[in-house]
Parts: C-alpha cells; sequence; structure tokens
C-alpha cells in the first residue's frame, strides 16, 4: 500500500495543484492531509474542494479550526490572525461544511496521525529532540505522523537515542523500527527550501521518501497581495521561512 501524505496546504493553490499532479504520477492508494488546508492564503475555497475530493483521511489544523470558530483568533499571531479572520468571511457553505467535520488527530492500521502533536493534537510543535521523544513514548503505532511545523522531519529511536533529523528532498528512510515523521509543508514550507514538500510511504516496501515540487511561487504571491493580505504572508514563500 502507498499513501502520499500533505500537510499545511494553507490555501496555496499553485502548490497543492502542482503537488497533487506529482502524487497522481505516483498512484498511491491513499491520499492522507494532517491539517491547515487554510489560512495565510488566497484560495481557502478551492482548496478545500480540491482535499474534499481527493483525501482520503483528512485532519484539522489550528488554522482551519479558527476559520469556522471552533478555536479563539486571539491565539494567532498578528499576521496569522488578520488571516484568519479574512478565511473565515471568505469561506463559502461547502468549505465549511468540510471543515467542520474534521478533527486534529485520528488513527489508521499502522499509523497514529497528528495535526500538532500526541501532546497536543491542535497546538504542540515537535520542534525537539525532547518533544519527538515524548510523541513516540505516548504513542504505539509503527509510524506517528505530524505537521503543523512546515519542516519535513523523520526521526526514530533507538537504542534510547534519537536517530534522523530535518530530511531534505529524496531523503528516503527505511521503516524498520518506529519513526516520528512530518512531511513538511505544502503551501508555506519553512526549512530554507521554497519547494512545496510532501511525504510517499510505501507500506509493502517499508519506506518513506520525501519529495519536494516546485510551483508558480510569483503566482502565489501575487494571489495574496491581491486580496489584501499581509505582504510578509506573500514575500515568506520564495524564501522558505
Amino acid at each position: 500500500m502507498k499513501i502520499a501524505v500533505v500537510s499545511d496546504i494553507h490555501a496555496n493553490l499553485h502548490a497543492l495543484e502542482a503537488v497533487l499532479a506529482a502524487i497522481a504520477v505516483e498512484s498511491p492508494d491513499e491520499v492522507w492531509s494532517l491539517g491547515d488546508v487554510v489560512g495565510y492564503g488566497a484560495f481557502p475555497n478551492r482548496c478545500a474542494s480540491l482535499i474534499a475530493a481527493q483525501v482520503t483521511v483528512g485532519l484539522a489544523g489550528n488554522h482551519d479550526l479558527a476559520a469556522i470558530g471552533k478555536l479563539s483568533i486571539g491565539e494567532f499571531s498578528a499576521d496569522a490572525a488578520i488571516a484568519a479572520r479574512w478565511t473565515a468571511n471568505e469561506l463559502d457553505a461547502n468549505a465549511r461544511e468540510y471543515l467542520n467535520g474534521l478533527g486534529p488527530e485520528q488513527q489508521r492500521p499502522g499509523a497514529d496521525l497528528f495535526h500538532g502533536s500526541p501532546r497536543d493534537p491542535v497546538w504542540d510543535y515537535v520542534l525537539s529532540n525532547e518533544t519527538a521523544r515524548e510523541s513516540l513514548v505516548l504513542t504505539t503505532a509503527p509510524i506517528v505522523l505530524v505537521g503543523h511545523t512546515h519542516v519535513p522531519l523523520a526521526l526514530a529511536e533507538d537504542d534510547g537515542d534519537l536517530v534522523g533529523g530535518i530530511a531534505t528532498d529524496g531523503a528516503t528512510v527505511e521503516l524498520d523500527g518506529r519513526w516520528l515523521l512530518n512531511p513538511g509543508s505544502v503551501g508555506q514550507p519553512r526549512d530554507g527550501d521554497p519547494r512545496a514538500s510532501w511525504l510517499l510511504i510505501d507500506l509493502a516496501e517499508r519506506r518513506a521518501s520525501f519529495r519536494r515540487t516546485a510551483y508558480d511561487v510569483e503566482a502565489a504571491q501575487a494571489a495574496i497581495r491581491a486580496v489584501a493580505l499581509p505582504d510578509t504572508l506573500a514575500s515568506r514563500l520564495s524564501l522558505g521561512v
């Protein structure tokens, strides 16, 4: 069974369409989304529609929950709050209904899925060895999938030590033992590489590979500016931060 995993699309339609085209080439059996379909970007409705149509398993992220009124926008930074309010006003009924049906965590055979982490599925960032180790302790599945940080990550415990780290384009891990994996962000990468990030898992081969897909960053930036969202949300796309 092959599974494509995406996360943190953030209403970046240009990135999402490019990634879905790349995923189609691989012909996976399922596509999983770890949340934050909306927020920051200019196309929340179209991104929600695409994800609803093509994803087998979907989670809600903090931006999704804020957009449908399940999370206080007051918990966001200034630019994120502006984008969240704009998104909440922009959502159509279909997008709202889809996002309303999602939660921040889910289990599948052989995998535990979280937007944040097992400690806090909505808000927790797995950015340290301590958080990664605790996330593995709190779960039992061979594969633990997290999003939220926008940084692709592959970590495993080996004789009490954590091995692995940030996963670059083309990085492949053999899924022996237990692994914590983050596919990175489709719509707003923050690891210095502006290309959209995603993950392909082959359960039969017990292998996971990290992928990067180029997209029209300038068009995504122009769309953000056209709807008068904060310029930092556009400018950061070309830097991958």
